[in-house]
């Protein structure tokens, strides 16, 4: 059987979605934000730490069948060895930041905080991907969506806690990180694998992270889980990080990561529709308010130069 082709190297950094890039992005955001929903119903059975590595770990057997399946070499002497590491290590300190900030602060603060991702990855893009900058009707499109989000949200103030803060940081860390993953794929040779090879690396990798982060919290189950916190968690083993991570990388490789990382403002807004859907939370007036801007900001972001 013939190897899988890898993909070219992206030959525009600047590249705006179009229409496919565009209708994979929702897609994502769609599913990212059902999958805040699924975490917090996991999080009944499964200590955060714990339900992080059974994810890792699961999807880390799911992405290796299919990339036997398809035969895709998973040679380490191609120069992506050591990004492939570090892109593994930020995976998982990804979410040791992100579990840990949930025990401080609120989830509708960490939504906010963790969606300033994008912000952080045009910031990097200006050191790492010189060709991949925006213009000012760009980032004012990139403000007018997180705005959005903010009166989604209802711009969530302190509540003087000290505590909240120091989860309003931990979150943001978390954000930093994932910006981090995405510029490290974008701007190193993982630009020029498979998008699974790329996404082994940080599966394999961030599992020991986060059996390691297990262990040094002190984490620990006596029962065995509920039927609806093992759906939760299957929905996000099976779906969202062996299937729609592969895709974001995929994506970012062939599209602009400043663009393509300004859609992510709408997995919130999803979020927010699924907890509405699922779980019966309210949704404010203001909710609509909240996805013209978010969706008018995205037209900005994506115009030509």
């Amino acid at each position: 059987m013939a190897r899988a082709t890898v993909p070219s190297p992206y030959t525009d950094a600047t590249r705006p979605l179009d229409a496919m890039g565009t209708a994979l992005a929702v897609l994502l955001c769609f599913s990212w934000g059902f999958n805040q929903v699924a975490i917090k119903l996991a999080l009944q059975d499964f200590p955060p730490m714990i339900q992080a590595a059974l994810r890792s770990g699961g999807a880390t057997l799911l992405v290796w069948m299919w990339v036997r399946a398809r035969n895709i070499s998973l040679r380490i002497d191609d120069g992506t060895l050591w990004p492939g590491i570090a892109a593994g290590l930020l995976f998982g300190i990804e979410f040791i930041f992100i579990f840990s900030g949930l025990q401080y602060t609120t989830a509708t603060r960490s939504a906010l905080f963790f969606y300033t991702a994008p912000f952080w990855v045009v910031i990097g893009s200006r050191l790492f991907l010189p060709s991949d900058r925006l213009r000012p009707l760009h980032w004012l499109g990139l403000c007018l969506s997180f705005a959005g989000m903010g009166v989604a949200f209802g711009w969530p103030a302190s509540s003087g806690n000290p505590s909240e803060t120091i989860g309003d940081i931990l979150i943001t860390l978390g954000a930093a990180a994932w910006a981090a993953t995405t510029l490290l794929v974008k701007a190193s040779r993982l630009n020029r694998v498979p998008p699974e090879k790329t996404m082994l690396y940080q599966l394999v990798v961030s599992f020991f992270v986060l059996v390691l982060a297990a262990l040094a919290f002190g984490e620990t189950m006596t029962a065995l889980p509920g039927p609806v916190a093992t759906g939760a968690l299957l929905y996000q083993t099976v779906w969202v990080v062996s299937v729609t991570f592969v895709i974001w990388f995929m994506l970012v490789v062939r599209y602009s990561a400043s663009r393509l990382s300004a859609f992510t403002f709408l997995a919130p807004l999803f979020g927010v529709t699924a907890g509405h859907l699922v779980m019966g939370d309210p949704v404010t007036p203001a909710f609509a308010l909240a996805v013209v801007l978010v969706v008018g900001g995205l037209i900005l972001v994506n115009r030509p130069g």
